[in-house]
């Protein structure tokens, strides 16, 4: 059995008196793939924001490899988050650089690389993403899948250990959703990396996913892997793995 790179106890979160998370435990164990479903407005992105330390709780612990994230203050958490990557739904590359640039970014500003090692590493993490040829194009000459690429690449710039998605998939046709999907695979099988998926997208989920937990009213309805999940007897959970329809006279 695999350890637990991260071992999350009672964690809470509020907002405007809502509780988003309500004293969850759970843990990702080194070198797997955790994939956190749930509804709109359920928590995942906010519990992945925990896990590099982006938010702090109101209550409970997040430990990586040992180390107590929400007891860091920002400047303590700088070399954690080199070791924890995260890959935002919108991409956020730098409009004003080329591809070159934006992948480089974070090793000008973290590493001691020459200019000729920078781009062979820049190179070698496109080929990672199965991208050729594009150092020198703008993101707006990119499609979106082709964008979201490049941001993955630089996120895998510094080598992380480990990295968190976050709706990797939103707004991508099924095709390049797959394609998606696909990287993130051979990233894990060629880096080892841990990751952590937050997405409504079930194809991804069952492409992807070690092991599952889905959200509902603060808690985890449903943690365990695809062979647990089927015949599950949580309806909310089975009603959203299917993609059922929810009676609208009741919702």
């Amino acid at each position: 059995m695999p350890e637990a790179l991260f071992e999350v106890r009672g964690l809470t979160k509020s907002y405007n008196g809502r509780t988003v998370l309500d004293h969850l435990d759970f843990d990702v164990l080194r070198g797997e793939c955790l994939v956190i479903l749930g509804r709109s407005g359920s928590g995942k992105s906010v519990t992945l924001r925990q896990l590099n330390g982006l938010e702090k709780p109101e209550e409970g612990t997040v430990v990586f490899d040992g180390i107590d994230l929400t007891a860091l203050r920002e400047r303590e958490l700088f070399p954690i988050r080199r070791r924890i990557a995260m890959l935002f739904q919108s991409g956020a590359l730098f409009d004003s650089m080329n591809v070159l640039d934006n992948v480089a970014f974070p090793l000008r500003e973290h590493s001691d690389l020459t200019g000729a090692e920078i781009r062979d590493t820049v190179e070698h993490k496109l080929s990672l993403v199965r991208l050729r040829d594009v150092e020198t194009k703008m993101p707006s000459e990119l499609s979106g899948g082709m964008r979201k690429r490049v941001a993955l690449a630089r996120s895998l710039a510094l080598d992380p250990e480990v990295m968190l998605f976050d709706e990797p998939t939103t707004g991508l046709d099924p095709v390049t959703s797959a394609t998606i999907g696909t990287l993130i695979n051979s990233i894990q099988d060629e880096l080892g990396v841990t990751s952590v998926v937050v997405t409504h997208d079930i194809p991804l989920a069952r492409k992807v996913g070690d092991r599952l937990a889905f959200l509902s009213g603060g808690k985890f309805a449903f943690f365990g892997t695809w062979a647990d999940a089927d015949g599950h007897r949580n309806q909310e959970f089975a009603d959203f793995v299917a993609g059922r329809e929810e009676d609208i006279d009741a919702a």
